[in-house]
């Protein structure tokens, strides 16, 4: 079996900003964190200035700590994924528990049908059970997560129990019959 290593790993060189608006950074700030940190607060502080209006000394936290969580772990290096940011993981993860994924068929060749899709209630699975059972909010889950039962289509899981054989040279002899291998004994 042939193995890969990656090299470059060790060259990932994020590029840092020393200095903003003559303030010393002194190592300096990832620059991809400091973008990513800028537009996040420009867009949450935005929609809360304009649903909220200006903030408060109690609602300050709530304008200036989700966007700063957010950067701080979500530009961290993912465990599960080394070249990738906590954060592109967890947007990854949201789409596909709102959106789903499309499945590739025969490496592309066929478009899935929408029967074809994994449901929304088999991509969720038991996280929002219990918000499903709830007597205020059950009827809208229910709605949202769509049908307990298989699409149209699509039958059920197919359970496998394959069990591997030998067979010697005996069995061989009775599957093909004696003459057979008389016949290709004489010639």
């Amino acid at each position: 079996m042939r193995r890969g290593h990656t090299y470059t790993d060790h060259f990932s060189l994020d590029t840092r900003q020393h200095e903003l608006l003559g303030m010393d950074l002194g190592e300096g700030i990832p620059r991809r964190a400091l973008l990513l940190g800028l537009s996040l607060y420009i867009v949450w502080t935005g929609a809360l200035l304009l649903v909220f209006g200006l903030p408060s000394r109690i609602t300050f936290t709530v304008y200036f700590l989700p966007p700063l969580l957010t950067v701080v772990y979500g530009t961290q290096r993912s465990r599960r994924t080394d070249r990738r940011w906590n954060i592109t993981n967890w947007s990854i993860s949201i789409r596909y528990l709102v959106l789903g994924h499309r499945p590739i068929i025969c490496g592309g060749r066929r478009a899935a049908t929408r029967s074809e899709w994994i449901s929304r209630r088999a991509r969720w699975g038991g996280k929002v059970d219990t918000l499903a059972a709830s007597s205020v909010l059950g009827g809208a889950v229910e709605r949202w997560l769509g049908d307990d039962d298989v699409p149209q289509g699509a039958g059920g899981p197919l359970r496998l129990n394959a069990r591997p054989r030998l067979y010697g040279p005996d069995a061989v002899v009775k599957a093909h019959g004696r003459k057979a291998l008389q016949h290709k004994g004489e010639a």
